[in-house]
């Protein structure tokens, strides 16, 4: 199955690298040259790693590096595309004009999926001729770690649109949940959301520190890190976005950003890249 990936951030530059390393050839497109340099160089930094590790040999690494090819003409990139997957940055009308475009210059029976996590296929479907050939394919940062792709179909999206989905994140080496009805947050973040807006809750209450709800997490429910340490890693402007997005796409009070999260935010501690949110880091 021949792959195009649309948009060269970081999910964009894994996608693409996961499935080179699972044997596939990857057009990578990007309008920025710049930012197609940095996608290769962040890529072979992830790969370097594997090979001092142990975990892949120097040969199969730089030929799945090889596999991806790096391209700024979005008309060539797909123009031989099975599937292709949007990858930019959280902004519906460009992923919009995104979708009209591909409708344009890709394969009439390429499947275009979204990697969205809070953008419905409902809203970019309607842009194109065939919206059931549309679907969502989430994947988890950091996609080169993270096994989980959430399969959301969206109200026009067709049987086979979901089967070839499905089996292009097993062919990728990832694991896929179909969700047959298009939810806010779908089911990962929106389980997550339930649980660490309570954490929020009990922060904002003065119940106990953040620190300290963290531990309660970690050791009373073995997750690896608890919502705090978890929200610096992800970025707590992702996190308060998102938070922001499911109240204001609600109007319920539930769902209303934490005063300490916004105010972290607005101060630029976004986490780990800023070097302090909840925690301090070093470089």
């Amino acid at each position: 199955m021949k792959l195009a990936v649309v948009g060269a951030g970081s999910m964009g530059a894994q996608i693409a690298q996961q499935a080179a390393l699972h044997g596939m050839t990857v057009m990578l497109h990007d309008k920025a040259q710049a930012q197609l340099r940095k996608a290769a160089e962040s890529n072979r930094g992830h790969l370097a790693r594997r090979v001092e590790k142990g975990k892949l040999s120097q040969t199969d690494a730089e030929a799945a590096l090889r596999r991806v090819v790096m391209i700024t003409d979005l008309a060539g990139a797909v123009q031989h595309a099975d599937f292709v997957i949007e990858a930019v940055f959280e902004d519906l009308e460009l992923k919009c004009s995104i979708f009209r475009e591909l409708d344009r210059v890709a394969p009439p029976d390429a499947v275009l999926a979204s990697n969205s996590s809070t953008i419905g296929i409902s809203k970019l479907a309607g842009e194109t001729k065939h919206p059931e050939r549309c679907i969502n394919m989430h994947f988890f940062y950091p996609v080169l770690v993270m096994d989980l792709v959430e399969i959301v179909r969206g109200p026009q999206t067709s049987d086979e649109a979901v089967e070839r989905a499905t089996a292009m994140a097993r062919d990728m080496g990832r694991t896929p949940v179909v969700l047959n009805k298009e939810i806010d947050g779908f089911i990962v973040n929106r389980i997550l959301h339930a649980a660490t807006q309570e954490a929020y809750r009990l922060l904002d209450a003065e119940v106990a520190s953040f620190e300290d709800i963290d531990t309660a997490i970690e050791k009373g429910l073995n997750w690896p890190m608890g919502p705090f340490r978890l929200g610096d890693f992800s970025g707590l402007d992702v996190t308060y976005n998102a938070r922001l997005h499911m109240y204001r796409t609600t109007g319920d009070e539930r769902y209303r950003p934490s005063p300490q999260l916004e105010a972290k935010v607005k101060a630029g501690k976004l986490g780990r890249k800023t070097g302090e949110g909840w925690y301090h880091y070093r470089d």
